[in-house]
């Protein structure tokens, strides 16, 4: 399977403005936009540079538009919306086709007879983004035009103009834009051929207001932004010349194009080699749809240096507007790096994270501000139990072991005898509860000023158990290090026996919270899925045969599950509108997509039928098409056509499906 369009979708702004590119630097970085090449939200941009890596994502170029000049005609290859309305120029329609190299976005446009390309790229490590062109047919010169259009602001934000002066000052091969003193520098330049072909650049200094974000308009946030052209630059190609514009933080930028695109490809065959390795003797070779979440799985896992430990990783939680939270990053690690042949990138997040545990708990979130880790999780740290599992089931790493031992025997102890918001093991019948009036601590963590939309406050489901795979994990790992291991095992049968509580005779199904302050809540959720897809089961036989028939039937959609039945009065079936509106419908009946990959894992369990198994995961292998090309979204709507939502990449959907197609293909 390739990812490719032609005149079919290039050439109508209906579909290709909602088809986005996403490449990505490792460091929290990345660069972004659509096929059809307008912007159509505040987090677009060729680059967004993490200046405090993996955090502080500051927009500082919003694209190149392009202007050929060729047998005497000119072309406008690029698209713009205006605050009007109005779209001008219409350079989409000069996409004759475009396609995905690995990761690479690439386009061909074509103006007579000739044919320029253009590809997108990063640098590894490093917040430089290179956009190539080549000519790759012509009978005479072409002549290249391209406006930088400039910014710099917080990623989440928005810029109205006020008279900004920026400084732009000419420097050799490009130019250098400071924004405000202080501000890290934005270079701007080109070379191709070793120094033998060079574009000109001019001063502009000019502001465009008022491009129209028909996303953020969606959204219900401020959907028209000013951007400056801040240069204007031009080379003439002949044919089969390419040159490399390279935006970069870094003044000694290597402007060897062709170098590091080398780079970059040599970067994506070795993780197309770590899963080919990673793959069970009797796999039969994996699909190519398989092929690109691999690749895709890599744009997640990004650095997070500390200063006892410089390679440290972590995982970004989704594209565009996530950071590294605790529980994605937990729920993500095995499918993202177990799954692809990189333990040791696990090792390194593991390591990481601990270091961050604190009153038996894992952060929930890292602020992109850089404040303070947040604690508002039930889950998160439960999800490490099982992260620590997946990594030691493929490793063995007894000396990881070790090290950790002792602070998940202290996140055990602290959940016995109680920690942050009323977080404790209820004496009287072994299971957690958890949570206080105003804080969302479950995975379904929607919360608009004062409403949390879905409290969960009681004893959830799914994390009970996950306490009940928590002690059984706890209890091996005990034995393996040759440590005490009956107080976990005594923990986990009483969890076990009093998790029978859960089960619903009336509706043949799983309560979804437990002593909940409006009682047992037998709403019909997704999170009952866990204690079947879990590797440690609290549940019979019968009745995990009862929860996959219920979530099949009314829950189960073509790229996940919903997060609420749909006969339930509060159930939302479109998401959309203004933070309200979306938040209250977030976990409300959309769809997750991440959730199919336990369903699978579930069905396995229960049918043993792993060819059945694999067919659910077959129409994400189309999603790859849209919204996010060559990756999956966070969330879909309920409703049919169920049209994907929120983030265009996700880490727990690319990883969750990943780990699940290898269940089945072992």
């Amino acid at each position: 399977m390739s990812i490719e369009f032609g005149r079919e979708i290039c050439g109508n702004l209906d579909i290709g403005e909602l088809r986005e590119w996403l490449v990505t630097n490792g460091i929290g970085g990345y660069a972004s936009g659509t096929v059809a090449g307008l912007l159509t939200r505040r987090y677009h941009g060729l680059l967004v540079a993490a200046l405090k890596p993996p955090l502080g994502r500051t927009l500082m170029l919003a694209k190149l538009d392009e202007t050929v000049l060729y047998d005497t005609r000119s072309f406008f290859l690029n698209t713009n919306r205006w605050a009007d309305g109005i779209v001008s120029p219409h350079g989409y329609q000069h996409i004759e086709r475009f396609f995905l190299e690995g990761t690479i976005p690439v386009w061909r446009f074509a103006v007579a007879d000739a044919l320029l390309e253009k590809r997108v790229w990063m640098q590894q490590g490093q917040n430089t983004t290179y956009v190539q062109y080549t000519l790759r047919r012509a009978t005479q010169p072409l002549k290249l035009t391209l406006k930088a259009i400039v910014n710099y602001r917080d990623y989440h934000s928005d810029t109205q103009s006020n008279g900004w002066q920026m400084s732009v000052e000419p420097m050799e091969q490009g130019i250098c834009i400071t924004a405000y003193p202080g501000a890290v520098p934005l270079y701007l330049l080109s070379d191709a051929y070793g120094g033998k072909l060079r574009a000109t650049a001019s001063i502009v200094h000019n502001w465009y207001y008022g491009f129209e974000l028909a996303v953020e308009r969606y959204r219900g946030l401020r959907d028209k932004e000013d951007h400056l052209h801040a240069a204007t630059f031009e080379v003439t190609l002949n044919p089969g010349e390419a040159i490399a514009f390279v935006a970069s933080t870094e003044k000694q930028a290597n402007l060897n194009g062709e170098a590091t695109l080398k780079l970059r490809r040599a970067h994506e065959q070795k993780l197309t080699g770590f899963w080919k390795n990673n793959q069970p003797l009797n796999t039969k070779e994996s699909p190519s749809w398989i092929n690109h979440l691999v690749l895709a799985a890599d744009q997640f896992i990004v650095d997070r240096s500390l200063p006892e430990d410089p390679n440290g990783k972590t995982i970004i939680a989704g594209y565009h507007w996530f950071s590294d939270w605790g529980r994605d990053t937990m729920i993500s690690l095995p499918g993202l790096t177990i799954s692809t042949g990189r333990p040791e990138v696990a090792r390194s997040i593991l390591r990481t994270f601990a270091r961050y545990v604190d009153q038996g708990m894992l952060p929930n979130r890292f602020p992109d501000a850089g404040e303070q880790p947040e604690y508002n999780t039930v889950d998160a740290t439960l999800w490490y139990f099982e992260a620590v599992r997946a990594y030691y089931s493929a490793t063995d790493d007894d000396t990881l072991l070790g090290e950790l031992f002792p602070i998940l025997a202290d996140i055990i102890n602290w959940h016995c005898r109680g920690t942050r918001y009323n977080i404790h093991l209820d004496a009287a019948d072994g299971l957690l509860y958890a949570g206080v009036a105003g804080v969302q601590l479950t995975w379904m963590d929607a919360k608009v000023d004062d409403w949390v939309v879905t409290p969960r406050i009681g004893k959830p489901i799914e994390v009970n158990a996950l306490w009940y795979n928590a002690l059984r994990t706890m209890a091996k790992f005990a034995r393996q290090l040759g440590k005490p291991h009956q107080e976990y095992e005594a923990m986990a049968d009483r969890a076990k026996y009093r998790f029978s509580r859960f089960w619903n005779e009336e509706t043949g199904y799983c309560y979804d919270v437990l002593d909940s302050l409006d009682g047992d809540d037998s709403s019909l959720r997704p999170n009952q899925i866990f204690a079947v897809s879990l590797p440690e089961s609290p549940l019979t036989p019968s009745q995990q045969k009862g929860v996959m028939e219920a979530c099949g039937r009314t829950l189960l959609t073509s790229h996940g599950l919903r997060s609420l039945a749909p006969d339930h009065p509060q159930y939302q079936g479109k998401y959309g509108g203004n933070q309200y509106q979306r938040d209250g419908a977030y976990h409300q009946g959309t769809v997750w997509g991440w959730l199919l990959g336990p369903f699978v894992l579930a069905h396995l369990r229960v049918y043993k039928n792993p060819e059945q198994a694999r067919q659910f995961l077959e129409p994400m292998a189309n999603h790859l098409n849209a919204h996010g090309v060559g990756n999956l979204s966070e969330i879909f709507d309920a409703d049919a056509p169920m049209t994907p939502r929120g983030c265009i990449a996700q880490a727990w959907t690319v990883a969750e499906v990943l780990r699940a197609w290898l269940a089945t293909a072992s």
